[in-house]
């Protein structure tokens, strides 16, 4: 069963879509802030994302920036009562497939549905795979090949390769992973950034995650590899 992921903080709107379309066959999940709908999305939870730009904890745009950051593929439609052509603009930007602005046709809203999905099924999945050196993720199935020799990746660790796989050679600070990746704001007191890069250079080798002391950690392609 296709499941519709709704990110809205107003119950009302979020439950007249969400009966409407498990009338049509469909499963849905409600998210009534940003960080619940990027956990759910990062998870892999939904087929389809329902946004409204409106949210109580984080402007929508920087959700959809950060499930994009995060290497979540997964097709979005932006539903909000900002009609502006700026707002549509950015939206579109920012890495929505497509802008319904409130109030909307429920049918309409179905038919953008499957069409989206339609899409995403005939998707050619090479532009899925991100490509460092001798390292490929896979975004769609979430997984890492280096050396011909793949492994599956956590959420966590698969977000924080497909950060470093988006930025080859360029220093991230650990603030920068922490908000990107976890959506916090920095913890001088965390130490999650290096767990988790300690995780990933346990499967991609420890060569190709350098530290660079006192500013953060880089991507590199191993000399001789590519």
């Amino acid at each position: 069963m296709t499941t519709v992921l709704i990110i809205d903080d107003e119950e009302r709107i979020a439950s007249f879509v969400a009966k409407g379309l498990q009338a049509e066959g469909f499963s849905t999940i409600w998210a009534a802030t940003a960080q619940e709908g990027i956990f759910h999305a990062t998870e892999g939870d939904a087929d389809i994302i329902i946004l409204d730009l409106g949210l109580p904890d984080m402007d929508g745009l920087e959700a959809l920036e950060a499930m994009r950051g995060q290497g979540v593929l997964t097709p979005v439609i932006v539903l909000t009562a900002r009609t502006t052509p700026a707002a549509t603009l950015a939206s579109l930007e920012g890495g929505a497939d497509d802008y319904m602005p409130k109030p909307f046709r429920f049918e309409e809203l179905v038919a953008r549905i499957r069409l989206r999905l339609r899409s995403t099924s005939n998707a050619d999945n090479s532009s899925s795979v991100l490509t460092v050196g001798d390292v490929s993720l896979d975004l769609r199935a979430r997984s890492i090949t280096v050396a011909g020799k793949t492994s599956e990746l956590t959420a966590r660790e698969f977000a924080l390769a497909a950060t470093f796989m988006r930025n080859p050679g360029v220093v991230l600070s650990r603030p920068q992973l922490l908000s990107r990746v976890w959506g916090y704001d920095f913890d001088p007191n965390s130490n999650v950034v290096d767990v988790y890069v300690r995780y990933l250079r346990n499967k991609i080798g420890p060569e190709r995650l350098e530290t660079v002391r006192g500013m953060g950690y880089r991507l590199v392609a191993p000399r001789g590899r590519g």
